[in-house]
């Protein structure tokens, strides 16, 4: 994900008479005893995020136990910041699809306006207007029609020093298009605009720029993506931009929040420096405020703003320093450990229920091992209307394996969208898989998995391994 606006995270002088009575900045993850808001479910956890993707490489680091059980455990936004028109809809199908599968809401973050970051450090997003919304209808295709979270455009209403009032005009006309454009394409979407922070634009302000921008047609507004204001804080801003809307005719509005950072101090911008960042509240739908629909990780922790590191990529040490201290995710949050990389024994599977943790990425084969040495490999498919997920359990036979590549037939039609675990050579017809370099060694009658995501049919459940 791209870096985000500096302006928008600084600590702006400005007097909000709603953020009176803020309590004083610390730890705090405790969730509301109900949810009150007009959401209600498990927020989707991506297997495939770099987070995650970086706890499976490094079981050994003395890091990754924090890192897995505090953030790599939690569901974070998908981010959708490159310009592809032609691809965005399958890109969007496989991640919903996949979400939905798991029943749970996936939370995705829109950032493709054109002149975004008035040319700042992520500046980009598509060409012009009109095609920005050929890229929303393509991305309101993919969506399906169970319950999603769009965060459409952050910075797009509460940065616009760099526009003229015609180019302001403009802009508002085509995130209120964008909105009305997503919710056609998904009625159970839930669409929040650009609502800035409680430190940036005043409480009336940023309810004149939603007005503008078509609020009326979305769910509310989102803030603190991704400052570091206390979530008491944008809570009372929140409250203060709702009552300046229902002063406008405007009710029914909610607010959510980004937590991913706001746990410690706030201060300078950027976060890629400061150890005195933490993570806030864990992500939920369960607010016990009839405000706020949810607080979400839309900046997923650990990537870096662009100061110290590449913007965008993932630091373990910033991960380790958000996370480290800081409460363990409440017993009712999804599974807290990610699938390590060590083997299970050979014994059969117990009769039992399986346990709540994730299963290991070397759960015990589905297949018999082969008698010989090489490796086998089987397939399992969660398919829907459109498009599936498949989980691959290579097992080795006789003999340990160093390596490993799997070939899938895929049906006519079907095309890959994501891998996890592997590397992929190919999108469709005949696809071959290889190992990274966490998992290629398999001893001897034990395995591996690994996975992808596609639009269409998936596979069978046969598939042929080549050992190295």
């Amino acid at each position: 994900m791209p870096i985000l606006s500096s302006l928008r995270r600084r600590s702006a002088a400005i007097s909000v008479a709603a953020v009176a009575g803020a309590t004083a900045i610390g730890v705090c993850l405790a969730v509301g005893s109900a949810s009150a808001g007009t959401l209600s479910g498990s927020l989707y956890r991506d297997p495939s995020s770099a987070v995650v993707r970086w706890v499976a490489a490094n079981p050994g680091d003395s890091r990754t136990a924090v890192i897995r059980d505090k953030i790599a455990s939690q569901p974070q936004a998908r981010w959708f910041a490159n310009f592809n028109p032609s691809t965005v809809q399958s890109e969007v199908s496989g991640f919903i699809g996949a979400a939905n599968a798991a029943q749970q809401i996936p939370v995705l973050a829109v950032y493709e306006i054109t002149n975004r970051d008035c040319g700042g450090a992520s500046a980009g997003g598509a060409p012009d207007l009109n095609q920005y919304q050929t890229w929303v209808s393509n991305f309101a295709r993919g969506l399906g029609n169970q319950t999603v979270i769009i965060i459409l455009e952050t910075d797009s209403l509460a940065l616009l020093t760099c526009l003229s009032s015609a180019e302001i005009n403009a802009r508002n006309q085509a995130i209120s298009t964008a909105t009305q454009t997503i919710k056609s394409g998904n009625p159970n979407a839930k669409v929040y605009l650009d609502g800035g922070h409680s430190t940036w634009n005043s409480a009336g302000e940023t309810a004149n720029r939603l007005r503008a921008a078509g609020v009326q047609y979305a769910d509310g507004f989102f803030t603190n993506v991704s400052n570091y204001n206390s979530t008491s804080n944008e809570a009372n801003f929140g409250r203060a931009v709702i009552s300046n809307l229902n002063g406008m005719g405007i009710s029914g509005k909610r607010q959510v929040i980004d937590t991913s950072r706001n746990g410690g101090a706030s201060g300078d911008w950027c976060g890629d420096d400061n150890t005195d960042r933490r993570i806030g509240q864990y992500p939920t739908t369960n607010t016990g405020d009839s405000s706020i629909d949810a607080y979400l990780w839309v900046k997923p922790p650990g990537e870096a703003d662009g100061c110290r590191y590449t913007a965008g990529s993932f630091q373990p040490d910033l991960a380790y320093s958000l996370a480290n201290g800081v409460p363990n995710p409440p017993t009712t949050a999804p599974p807290t450990t990610v699938p390590p990389t060590t083997t299970p024994p050979t014994t059969a599977p117990p009769t039992t229920a399986p346990p709540t943790t994730a299963p290991p990425t070397t759960a015990p084969p589905t297949t018999p091992p082969p008698t010989g040495n090489g490796c086998s490999a089987s397939v399992a498919v969660n398919q829907w209307s459109g498009g599936f997920t498949a989980s691959v359990t290579v097992t080795a036979g006789a003999a340990g394996i160093n390596g490993w590549t799997v070939t899938v037939a895929l049906p006519s039609g079907a095309a890959v969208t994501g891998v996890w675990n592997a590397q992929a050579s190919g999108t469709s017809g005949t696809v071959r898989y290889t190992n990274v370099g966490y998992n290629g060694q398999v001893g001897a009658g034990q395995s591996t998995n690994f996975g992808f995501q596609g639009t269409g049919t998936g596979p069978s459940a046969t598939a042929t391994c080549a050992a190295s």
